[in-house]
Parts: C-alpha cells; structure tokens; sequence
C-alpha cells in the first residue's frame, strides 16, 4: 500500500518529484554536494555564499541575542523589521506599503511562496503558470497545494519568453503567475514588455500575480523593476523578497512577502501553522541590513558581476559557450562543445575530470521539457574571488 496519497501522488509525478520506485527523488544538490566532498572539488553547484554578510548586520543579531530577544516575536514580523520593509520599498521602488495590514515575515522567501500558494489555491482546477527553468521548490509547492503547473519556456541565448507562448499560457483557468525576477536558474532579468504583458494577462484573467524578487539588490546589468511598479499591478500582486541573498544570510531564513491585506491576511492564516514564527533575533539584525547606505547595495551587485566574469573567463577559455547573466548568483554555460550534450553526465563526471561541481539546467526544468535543455550547465559564482579564481584555472586547464 502506497504511504504517498492520491493526490500528491499525481501531482508529484507530473512535476518530476518522485523516483521510478515511487519514492520521494532525491535532489541533484545533494548528490553533487557529496561528489563534492568526496573528491574535494570546488563546490559551484548550490547557491552557498562562503562568506559573511555586513559586520552590522552580524553584530545587530548579537545583540538582540544578548538583550534577549530569543523567544516567538509577533506573528506578522517584529515592528522594526516591518517598519525596515516599508521604508525599503518607498526608498527603492516608490511603493507605499503599510507595516501593520500589508507585509508578512515568513521562514524565507521559499515558505513565502509556499504559504502563498498554499492560501490561494481553491482546487485541482487551478493552473499556476511559471517561467521555466525555475527554482526546483516551486513545483514542488505546486504540487502541494494540489494546483497544475503550467510553464512558459525561456530559450537561450537571451532567456526572454515568447510573449504570445505566455498569453496562450494564460487562461481563465489561471489562478496565480509566479515571476522570478532576476531568475534563477538564468540570471535573466526580463524586460519591461515582458512584466507588462505578465500585468495586462492577470487583469484580463483575474488571476494573483507572485513575484519572488530575492535577487532584487544583485542585479547588475539590467535595472530590476518589481513588477507591483507597473500601473494596475499592485492590486494583484504580492511582492516576496528576503535577506540571505542580499546580505549572505541564507541560513537565517529570513524572508517577507508583502500586498494587498486581504491577500497577506489569508496567506498569514496559512503561514501560522506552519512555522508560526520565526527568526526573532535575526529580524531586527536583517532591519538593520535594509537601512544601510545606497553604496553597499551598488557594491554587493558590482561584486558580484566581476565573480561572474572570473568565472564567465574560466569557462570560456575551457570551451564552453557562456550566456553572461544579467543578475542572481548564477552563469549557465552550454556544455555541448566538451562532450556535454547529456548535461546530466557530464556533472557527475566534472568532479573528477576538472575538480569543480556543476548543476544541470534540466533540474531546474519539468520532466517532459528536459530534453530542451540538455547541453546547459548553472555554475554558482557567489563564492570569494579566490575561489573562483582556482575554479577558473581549473575549468580552463580542464578545456587545454
């Protein structure tokens, strides 16, 4: 007898999450951390920074340790990172959100989305349209709140969609567009006319838009504008942002979603019996992080584009075809030239050829659509400079 039930069963199948046996699948992360560890290559598969965020924000965090605030905070947030939000989104983007009705604090930007999706699902009936590649979680999340993914394929080189495949995508069927933007698996950032056709879809169709704006501060070569921006936009959309990308805090799991309040207030129902509350002394810390000066956001995003270049370098000079992304933490490379045309394989072998460890793109891709993507190689860059530069040498003694 099946310990999997019907439904999630069905779900799971059609996104890729379960093995032939039935089991749950393990994740490609987690086996190519272990080649990793076991052959001692550079790890550039998962989006781990490997060093610390601001000394301010650190030591905000010890502090609130040390004055005692260890226990549940509030169930929206603590005032000061409420508070810190708001006047973020004004500051940066000129959008007026009230603290108290219109944000919610989650366990990072992932139970965000999955709160989210979660709350606003009705049924089996609903559609929930996607950018694909996408980040692995979301069908998962999908799949959870027993909704049907529907995915608008990005291409290379450019990773733009096809904005009439996105509008046959759209039905009244559509409950929810989701929106990476800057995108992980790419490192795209779309183009105005690609936010505004997601806007003009949603209002026809009624749907929610979500958007999942983590890499909102490193995007460095095209200006990222949050989607709530565009007219007729705000209304629908709820806006989900976090710390760890920003302020390398990923395991702080400090997240905020944020919209109209009769969305945020059903989205809360769902979030508070999940993790009901989280994080108390890192939300004044990751306050503290969201009023620091202009200059240490243009910093992080200049930073982060020259660890892409040390890598886009490394790469190029190996034999691959690079698509230099325009912000995120990742580069994916076309492979096919190696030998890599089975994308897959030649990560599991990388380890030992070159001594650096790689994600295929078609993890980050539905299981009909794999074949699409079979050549494409994300390398991580948000690792110290000196990291990526023994990575480069490797790859590029690799290509000799």
């Amino acid at each position: 007898m099946s310990v999997i039930p019907g439904a999630w069963r069905r779900t799971a199948e059609g996104a890729g999450l379960l093995s032939p046996d039935g089991g749950i699948a393990p994740t490609i992360f987690a086996e190519m951390s272990a080649l990793a560890a076991r052959t001692g290559a550079i790890n550039l598969g998962q989006g781990l920074p490997d060093e610390d965020g601001p000394a301010e924000v650190l030591e905000a965090a010890r502090a609130a340790i040390a004055a005692g605030a260890n226990q549940y905070p509030p169930g929206r947030g603590t005032p000061e990172l409420l508070a810190a939000i708001s006047t973020h989104q004004r500051r940066f983007y000129g959008l007026d959100v009230d603290p108290d009705r219109e944000i919610l604090v989650t366990a990072g930007a992932t139970e965000a989305l999955t709160a989210t999706l979660l709350a606003l699902i009705d049924g089996p009936d609903d559609e929930v349209v996607v950018f694909e590649p996408y980040y692995d979680s979301y069908a998962a999340a999908v799949a959870l709140a027993g909704a049907r993914l529907v995915t608008v394929p990005l291409r290379a080189p450019g990773f733009q969609p096809d904005l009439d495949r996105l509008a046959a995508s759209v039905t009244d069927r559509t409950r929810i567009i989701l929106v990476n933007d800057p995108h992980n698996p790419t490192g795209t950032v779309f183009h105005r006319d690609v936010l505004a056709e997601v806007v003009r879809l949603a209002e026809r169709h009624d749907a929610v838009i979500v958007t999942d704006e983590v890499y909102e501060h490193l995007s460095f070569h095209a200006p990222h504008t949050p989607v709530a921006t565009l007219p007729g936009a705000a209304e629908r959309t709820l806006t989900i942002s976090s710390a760890g990308k920003t302020f390398s805090t990923t395991g702080w799991k400090i997240g905020w979603v944020h919209g109209p309040a009769s969305l945020i207030t059903a989205v809360l129902t769902v979030k508070q019996y999940l993790t009901y509350v989280n994080g108390s002394p890192f939300q004044p810390a990751v306050a503290v992080g969201l009023g620091m000066p202009d200059s240490f956001f243009a910093d992080a995003a200049a930073l982060l584009a020259r660890k892409h270049e040390i890598l886009g370098d490394g790469l190029r000079a190996a034999g691959f075809t690079v698509h230099p992304p325009q912000g995120g933490y990742f580069t994916v490379a076309d492979a096919t030239a190696l030998g890599g045309s089975d994308a897959a394989a030649f990560c599991r072998a990388l380890p030992e050829r070159a001594g650096v460890v790689a994600i295929p793109l078609s993890a980050f891709v539905s299981a009909p659509h794999r074949d699409e993507y079979a050549g494409l190689v994300r390398f991580a860059a948000c690792k110290r400079v000196e990291v990526l530069e023994e990575a480069a040498s490797r790859l590029s003694s690799f290509g000799a």
